[in-house]
């Protein structure tokens, strides 16, 4: 008899846990869950193509407005060099203004396309177009004649050893290379490059060379 009772009882608790297990809504369990992703938050990771802008024309505008036009465009970007070829730097942007820039007027390009300008200062005049630095490739010495010193010392290796004299005789420090052009140099312009001390005289632009 009591075989029969606890018979019962387990009948009884299967049967339950069978209806509890049993979705309440009236619809039928896939019996493994599934979680879902909402459609916005699933697009998240996936790389938007940049907007795409026409250039506007910068030529002739001063640095400052230029960038600030770019930025108003959504061109944020920017960069600037010296047209000049000097390498001086555009520490304040209102002295200058734009001879060239790396995309022309009117061409459509991506928003987060980088700008160059090209520039010289506001009294300087622009050149047909930009200086380019000289180079030492090919293992010869450049020709650094009318060139800044500043774009002397970085066409040569780091290890060079560089003396730079005043050519008008004054003895002057030759302190901010990108005001000063080169007049000579030795080794002479074509010379194969190993490793020789370089000796440059200049001038201030400006000046003549003697």
């Amino acid at each position: 008899m009591r075989t029969r009772i606890i018979s019962a009882i387990l009948l009884t608790v299967s049967a339950g846990s069978l209806v509890a297990c049993q979705p309440t809504d009236g619809t039928k369990s896939s019996g493994t869950a599934v979680p879902t992703v909402a459609g916005s938050a699933a697009n998240d990771d996936k790389p938007t193509a940049a907007e795409r802008k026409k250039v506007p024309a910068f030529v002739g505008m001063g640095l400052q407005s230029a960038q600030d036009a770019a930025q108003e465009q959504g061109f944020y970007s920017l960069r600037s060099h010296d047209a000049l070829g000097r390498g001086r730097m555009q520490a304040f942007d209102r002295n200058w203004k734009v001879c060239s820039q790396n995309y022309k007027a009117g061409k459509t390009i991506p928003v987060d396309t980088t700008l160059d300008f090209g520039s010289v200062k506001v009294e300087e005049t622009c050149p047909a177009k930009d200086e380019q630095a000289p180079s030492a490739a090919g293992g010869r010495m450049p020709d650094f004649k009318g060139k800044s010193v500043k774009a002397a010392r970085a066409a040569l290796d780091g290890a060079t050893s560089i003396d730079v004299k005043d050519a008008g005789g004054q003895d002057r420090w030759v302190l901010i290379e990108s005001n000063w052009q080169v007049c000579a140099q030795t080794p002479t312009a074509g010379a194969a490059m190993t490793g020789q001390p370089v000796t440059l005289t200049a001038v201030k632009f400006g000046e003549s060379c003697p």
